[in-house]
């Protein structure tokens, strides 16, 4: 962990995982982490106890992960084309519940084909990024199907995704992309989407990205 903008590390910590593959950091300081690919599980380390807890089983792991403000957490998991989810303020780890997919890999409206980074707002509205359907979805609150918000697929396409992966909502309800094999970041706006970071291609340039995977 670091404070901004020391380069220098404050706390390290580790809990003997194997290949974690995402992480979030709510309010208060606790960290969730990935840690399914061979152990099935979701870690919560407590920012209060500096102590791990196991808070979630699943079968794989979570490309990308989220915790919303109702204390529910999300896990993306590509290998099953499904994110799903279950609530923290269980006293026991119940069994997960399905928040989008079908688990059955596909480009219909209730499917997803490898899954990764994810964003609930305030609404509950899950936002996914589809990548090998070359799109974001839009789950809105209680509903299997999703509506496609940017990609070729979207109902006002202004740009062309390859893969994104990693995606952020930010108060006005304007949505920041990590496009993967497009090595790129985009952004949305009044006019649509536009490149923002990573628009000459790749590279290793102070101007470029290379496979650039997730936010933070």
């Amino acid at each position: 962990m670091w404070d901004e903008p020391s380069v220098n590390p404050t706390k390290i910590i580790s809990d003997n995982f194997n290949q974690p593959g995402s992480f979030f950091v709510t309010s208060n300081g606790d960290i969730y982490v990935d840690d399914g690919w061979m152990k099935r599980r979701v870690q919560k380390w407590s920012a209060e106890t500096n102590s791990f807890t196991t808070v979630m089983n699943v079968n794989s792991s979570c490309d990308g992960m989220f915790v919303d403000i109702n204390d529910t957490l999300y896990c993306s998991m590509s290998e099953y084309n499904q994110v799903l989810k279950r609530s923290l303020n269980d006293a026991v780890i119940t069994s997960n519940r399905v928040a989008a997919g079908t688990g059955i890999e596909g480009s219909a409206s209730n499917q997803l084909n490898s899954p990764h980074g994810i964003f609930v707002d305030v609404n509950m509205d899950l936002y996914v990024t589809d990548c090998r359907n070359n799109r974001v979805q839009l789950f809105q609150s209680g509903k299997p199907n999703g509506i496609t918000v940017a990609g070729n697929t979207s109902i006002n396409p202004t740009i062309t995704l390859f893969c994104p992966t990693g995606i952020v909502l930010d108060a006005e309800k304007y949505l920041f992309i990590v496009d993967r094999r497009n090595h790129r970041i985009v952004g949305s706006g009044l006019n649509g989407f536009r490149c923002l970071v990573g628009c000459y291609g790749i590279g290793s340039q102070s101007n470029q990205l290379d496979n650039p995977f997730s936010f933070s």
